[in-house]
């Protein structure tokens, strides 16, 4: 189906049972290395005088991406998926928040709210030129990608990042505790426009024959994506219970197919919250830079699999063995670093399938 992945099917139903809890040959696995040199293609030329003129460029962007996925190998369950990347920000640009673009595939925004008595200006601009342009990046993308990769959504980062965005993060902190009432209406004055805009991407991914996938390449047919709140680090349990919690499970229910973003150590006091949610998939633990090192979070891993979610275990080439050695197999969704070689690719998959045959190191 994707001329990048020709066993595309047999990818499609491992991660189909990797939502299900189930396991079919061996864990899910992704990785890549790059393809040999003399296969390459050259990747388009930029040109652009300013770092927004290349963001910004979606035939540029379309065909860079169609270049870095010819210059691939995509190994075990890596897939082939570009998606229009305007900054996890962006979904604050719809409603006024000024955009800029960095020349390190950065971009930020700046708060707009800066008085509660302006709260009902701030309102979803279905005409915003950057929306427009992430439909012009789809499309792009949708041209040169059929059937050679698949693609994606943008990170649209709702709910309480946004609002941080719209807000300023520690103004955010303190509103609430002084205008809880005003922060709970935009959270949900954001999560219907969220709803809805989400429904009409899906609806034009689906009809152009992608899964739905995004910046984490997991895919369903049917409405998955990536719940978050990185936010989540500045407050409380009891704060999160009772501003974001809600939406989180509402936005779970929403979708079909869900796996939630933990970003950072201090996010951890929330984890097992997030755990209850029954129609939560699975959890992507992200540590963080300073604290890597799979061997200090593998209790972390064990909550998750324990709680019946599937587990996203993001580690090194050289702690493939400790994973083994400490975790089962099933539930388990390795996102692998640093695979030296298509070689070494090629062991890693056989080391796999003999761990979920029982046929390696005991589970501990």
């Amino acid at each position: 189906m994707f001329s990048f992945k020709p066993d595309y099917e047999q990818v499609k139903a491992r991660i189909e049972a990797f939502w299900e809890g189930e396991i079919i040959d061996r864990p899910l696995a992704q990785f890549a290395v790059p393809r040999p040199y003399e296969e390459w293609v050259p990747e388009p030329i930029s040109g652009h005088a300013t770092p927004e003129e290349r963001w910004l460029d979606a035939g540029y962007q379309a065909e860079l991406a169609l270049a870095r996925c010819h210059n691939t190998l995509f190994m075990a369950d890596a897939l082939p998926i570009a998606w229009p990347n305007l900054g996890p920000e962006v979904f604050s640009a719809f409603y006024g928040c000024p955009l800029h673009f960095g020349d390190y595939g950065t971009s930020w925004t700046d708060p707009i709210l800066h008085d509660w008595a302006d709260a009902e200006q701030v309102r979803f601009d279905p005409d915003n030129a950057y929306l427009a342009k992430l439909h012009q990046m789809t499309d792009a993308l949708i041209a040169v990608g059929q059937g050679n990769f698949i693609v994606g959504m943008t990170d649209w980062h709702p709910g309480g990042d946004w609002l941080a965005a719209i807000r300023d993060p520690q103004n955010l902190a303190i509103d609430m505790i002084t205008h809880p009432d005003e922060v709970k209406r935009m959270l949900a004055m954001a999560e219907r426009d969220y709803m809805a805009l989400y429904d009409l991407f899906y609806a034009k991914l689906r009809a152009a024959g992608n899964p739905i996938t995004s910046w984490l390449s997991l895919i369903a047919d049917g409405k998955y994506y990536i719940p978050s709140n990185d936010f989540s680090c500045m407050v409380s349990n009891r704060m999160f219970r009772e501003f974001f919690l809600p939406g989180i499970v509402r936005e779970c229910h929403f979708l079909d197919r869900s796996i939630y973003h933990l970003d950072g150590p201090n996010a951890l006091r929330h984890l097992d919250d997030i755990l209850a949610i029954p129609e939560l998939g699975a959890v992507q633990w992200v540590f963080g830079a300073g604290n890597e090192g799979f061997h200090r979070w593998v209790e972390v891993y064990r909550r998750i699999l324990a709680a019946g979610k599937g587990a996203n275990v993001m580690i090194d080439y050289d702690e493939i063995d400790a994973v083994i050695e400490a975790l089962p197999a099933r539930g388990v969704f390795l996102s692998i670093n640093g695979v030296p070689s298509q070689e070494a690719g090629d062991e890693i998959i056989r080391k796999l399938e003999r761990w979920a045959a029982g046929k390696v190191f005991p589970v501990r």
